[in-house]
């Protein structure tokens, strides 16, 4: 917010300035002093250097485990030495994070704290995968990770926010499984649940054929209910949309499309910043196409394509497990959610919508 205060003539002589002025003239000293001291904030640009471990997935070296390696990210860019000793000198890798695929590989049961990579290069995506020491560790790098990729360095507001919500999910998972090593907080007494609680109601199958016994489940859900009982209403559901948020893949539509000269099906996810082409066997992202650098889409109505104009190239493609129509208003209403600002008085710009959404991208 910035005030200016504009005189369209030089303030005559005579009569001493009134409170409001005087007010007036002490609220511009504070904003200029404000904003100098922001601009002096991001002068110094945040930086992360730690020791991780790191490991290629699709190298032939993968087989021989991680390797460890002295890290350091800056803006939008992951950079990695033999030792701090070597930060002046040419690294043994420099990626821009840009526009890479992050999805989080952890366990906190187990100590797991890895952060899995699909970086964008010159030969293509590239995977990458980094394994850090502790919780504190792995949320800020994980963060910075997620703010590099949609185009944001640790210079953005959001960063400190970031951290947290990762944290706090890691404080649920650590609290669920009965371990929270940097805690030294009691445990939350376990809830009583009624004697006619079917747990199949509350826990996919997948997890309840994986375990021990329903027993074994229900008190799970008895630690995880003591753990957040002392929430209010609203306060367990932001909870929830947070944990839900972070899930890998979160907000992720998937469609089969068959590509133009394409001799086979396709599957492509369309997310609320990217569109994703991956494959159909193990569901891992072949190419990612950033909304950020698409230029233009179009609609052919008559043979149901849609051709998507990006800065380094165009793709067209054709749904074939949904109507074009659909793929083309999750399109439009994400873009639509992007440029929605944060303000929670902004007036819905109904055309814009209707024009993003109804086939004249």
């Amino acid at each position: 917010m910035q005030a200016t205060l504009q005189r369209d003539s030089p303030e005559p002589e005579g009569p001493v300035k009134d409170d409001v002025d005087m007010m007036l003239d002490e609220l511009e000293q504070n904003l200029d002093a404000a904003a100098l001291g922001r601009r002096s904030d991001l002068m110094q640009v945040p930086e992360l250097a730690d020791y991780l471990k790191y490991m290629k997935p699709k190298k032939i070296a993968a087989f021989k485990g991680f390797k460890r390696a002295f890290f350091s990210f800056r803006d939008l860019y992951l950079s990695y030495y033999q030792t701090s000793n070597d930060i002046n000198q040419a690294p043994l890798g420099h990626f821009s994070l840009k526009g890479c695929e992050v999805s989080p590989d952890v366990s906190v049961s187990q100590g797991k704290y890895q952060i899995k990579l699909l970086v964008p290069t010159a030969e293509g995506m590239t995977d990458f995968v980094l394994k850090c020491d502790t919780e504190h560790q792995y949320a800020r790098w994980m963060a910075a990770c997620r703010l590099a990729s949609r185009g944001k360095s640790m210079a953005d507001s959001s960063y400190p926010q970031e951290v947290e919500s990762i944290k706090n999910l890691l404080h649920m998972q650590s609290a669920t499984n009965g371990r929270n090593e940097n805690s030294t907080a009691r445990r939350s007494s376990p809830v009583k649940l009624p004697s006619d609680f079917n747990v199949d109601e509350y826990v996919s199958q997948r997890y309840v054929r994986k375990a021990r016994s329903k027993q074994a489940l229900q008190q799970r859900v008895a630690d995880a209910h003591a753990n957040v009982r002392q929430l209010s209403s609203t306060e367990a559901k932001l909870q929830y949309i947070r944990a839900w948020q972070a899930l890998p893949e979160h907000g992720m539509h998937y469609f089969i499309v068959r590509f133009r000269n394409g001799r086979k099906a396709d599957l492509i996810g369309v997310a609320i910043n990217r569109l994703v082409k991956m494959n159909m066997d193990n569901g891992e992202s072949i190419k990612t196409w950033r909304f950020a650098n698409m230029k233009k889409w179009h609609v052919n109505w008559e043979i149901r394509h849609l051709k998507i104009q990006f800065e380094d190239e165009d793709i067209e493609f054709k749904p074939l497990s949904a109507d074009c129509k659909i793929v083309h208003e999750f399109i439009g209403g994400y873009i639509f959610l992007t440029m929605r600002s944060k303000e929670q008085n902004q007036t819905l710009n109904e055309e814009l919508f209707h024009k993003l959404t109804g086939g004249w991208g």
